[in-house]
């Protein structure tokens, strides 16, 4: 008796257990969202080509391009077919370029794989890609023609790619467009205390923030090389007076990144420097843009 009766109880234990598990199943289902929001527009004629360890895909507008070329450095663990994706802020940049009647430049997306920083040769182990980056561009240009002028543009990673190739080579970039680039005030060399207050005075999520030093490591070996490297540094030095060099900064207020400080300073700093520099802080989050100011800036 009381070993069926304590076999009932584990049935019954087991069959709420199984129960509650497909609840749960179900509601996980039904609360997660359904689909994602797409935007109205007509992709870009896309053709894809590889140049050594670089994936390079240009797109051309189906109404016509303006004779200027915009390089496109995507953000982490994204891709070179990005630029048509009808849920990523580059499609609402289309089609405000169509809406507009604005004639857009080809852009061609570039990545060296989901995850990359251009950081000159060093002694840490993945550096070397800033050395050889123009090597690839040229050979890019040799194929498609040149351009009336050369852009930049990136967001996330590729908005601190875009400005450590920009600010190193402004003689080469007519205009650089970086979006919640990954700019910090602190270095991941930066005694940790340093770096706790930042991230409490910047309201960043701490992972990330520990992740991206991380990450910077793999490039950059030392505060010296860091100086080579970090965007802060870069207008300090960049011989920016003698070109038609212009910039693009934005950065949502709280960004989990806990960029924005960094950002804004770089911008005043550019424009103390005599840089033509439009500066879109944002009520937002990581990446949040501002369509038409970007739009209007890449096409004028």
């Amino acid at each position: 008796m009381i070993v069926k009766l304590t076999r009932m109880k584990a049935v019954l234990a087991l069959t709420l257990l199984a129960l509650t598990g497909a609840a749960w199943w179900a509601w996980e289902q039904v609360s997660r969202p359904w689909g994602a929001q797409a935007v109205s527009f007509k992709p870009a004629g896309q053709a894809c080509g590889q140049e050594g360890q670089l994936r390079y895909c240009v797109h051309r507008a189906a109404g016509g391009v303006n004779g200027d070329v915009v390089y496109h450095l995507h953000g982490r663990n994204l891709e070179a077919e990005v630029w048509n994706d009808p849920t990523y802020f580059t499609a609402l940049l289309q089609a405000y370029w169509q809406n507009a009647g604005l004639l857009p430049p080809t852009v061609i997306s570039l990545s060296y794989g989901p995850v990359w920083l251009l950081a000159s040769k060093g002694q840490a182990r993945s550096s070397g890609l800033l050395d050889t980056i123009w090597r690839d561009i040229s050979a890019i240009e040799a194929r498609v023609g040149p351009p009336k002028r050369r852009l930049l543009m990136g967001e996330s990673m590729g908005g601190l790619n875009s400005l450590v190739l920009g600010l190193s080579q402004p003689q080469r970039f007519d205009k650089v467009a970086a979006l919640c680039p990954a700019v910090y005030t602190e270095s991941p060399f930066t005694p940790l205390s340093q770096v706790l207050e930042g991230i409490a005075r910047t309201g960043a999520d701490p992972r990330i923030v520990f992740g991206i030093w991380q990450l910077s490591r793999q490039y950059v070996a030392n505060a010296e090389e860091w100086s080579r490297f970090s965007p802060l540094a870069l207008i300090e030095s960049a011989r920016v007076q003698q070109t038609r060099f212009s910039l693009y900064l934005s950065a949502g207020l709280y960004d989990r990144y806990g960029l924005y400080e960094g950002t804004e300073r770089l911008a005043h700093r550019a424009a103390q420097r005599g840089v033509p520099t439009d500066w879109h802080p944002l009520y937002g989050g990581h990446c949040a843009v501002d369509v038409v100011s970007l739009g209007t800036f890449l096409a004028r």
